[in-house]
């Protein structure tokens, strides 16, 4: 068994920090790209921003300057450091993650972490 779980959200002013872990777990042989999505109020799913196993990182143009994400491939761990935040960050986030288990390639999403950002 696999899971992916999100934590870390919260309400925040705007201009506030928050940061979310996404942490992976059970039988795992390897862990490829991971990737932090939100879901805004009757809107589509959108990424956030990713991280190959190797590093190579992309952000959202929204998010660009403000948001950064990492992970710590011993651990299986991955974070997103979100600074000055505004209200159209409020969104449910969720952590994605492609892993390997038992010979098997499969693509994981956690249950989402709400973040809201609101005086």
């Amino acid at each position: 068994q696999v899971q992916v779980v999100e934590s870390g959200g919260g309400l925040v002013q705007p201009g506030g920090s928050l940061t979310l872990s996404c942490a992976a777990s059970g039988s795992i042989y390897r862990v490829n790209a991971m990737g932090w999505y939100r879901q805004a109020p009757g809107k589509e799913r959108e990424l956030v921003a990713d991280i190959a196993s190797g590093g190579r990182i992309n952000y959202a143009d929204s998010v660009k300057g403000r948001f950064t994400i990492s992970r710590d491939n011993a651990r299986n761990m991955m974070y997103l450091q979100m600074n000055s935040l505004k209200p159209e960050d409020t969104a449910v986030y969720y952590c994605n993650a492609d892993i390997v288990s038992w010979g098997t390639r499969m693509n994981y999403w956690g249950q989402g972490t709400q973040v809201t950002v609101s005086s």
